[in-house]
């Protein structure tokens, strides 16, 4: 018992002398910064009150203020996953880039169901994990040439339409005024 009472003695005499060491520092900083002191007391008030009352912050915080290689479990290594599918025949991308989507449901249009499968697990198109179970080859060709479309178009507003780069801002990018539609 008189063990206990010293440790805990001594681990409060260590607190102790650390608050008056963030004391002092925090009242050096006020001299030249008296507003930033004033917020850094404040915050740390804030956490060391919380951690006081919460235990699984005060678990979180320790965690995250130990070094990282004191720290008990190493990270696992990512291995990338692997596929039980062979690669797929044709590049659906490339596909699209060379002929369109005429060309590329063309292209898919030829492949049996197994091979349209594994077009959709190479490029990861099973989002919903739907497609892998599929009959009808056109729904899968569907998919696959949806999300080609959507991962080939997808940022082009941060890129710009050739169009609009051939036409000044005031014009209506080529559209006639005695178009009804307009």
């Amino acid at each position: 018992m008189t063990e206990q009472i010293d440790s805990q003695l001594d681990g409060s005499g260590l607190l102790n002398a650390q608050v008056r060491e963030a004391e002092e520092a925090l009242i050096k900083l006020g001299a030249s910064d008296p507003e930033l002191a004033a917020t850094l007391a404040r915050v740390l008030g804030v956490v060391a009150s919380e951690a006081a009352r919460t235990t699984r912050f005060a678990r979180a915080l320790g965690k995250a203020l130990t070094p990282p290689d004191t720290q008990t479990a190493p990270r696992p290594v990512e291995r990338p996953r692997r596929s039980r599918r062979a690669p797929g025949v044709i590049d659906p991308f490339a596909a699209l880039a060379e002929s369109g989507e005429t060309g590329l449901r063309s292209s898919l249009g030829k492949l049996d169901l197994e091979q349209l499968r594994d077009i959709v697990s190479e490029h990861g198109m099973d989002h919903d994990r739907l497609a892998m179970k599929w009959k009808d080859p056109q729904r899968v060709i569907d998919r696959i040439v949806e999300r080609v479309e959507s991962r080939t178009a997808k940022g082009a507003a941060f890129r710009g339409r050739p169009e609009q780069s051939a036409t000044p801002h005031g014009e209506a990018g080529g559209l006639k005024a005695e178009d009804p539609s307009v």
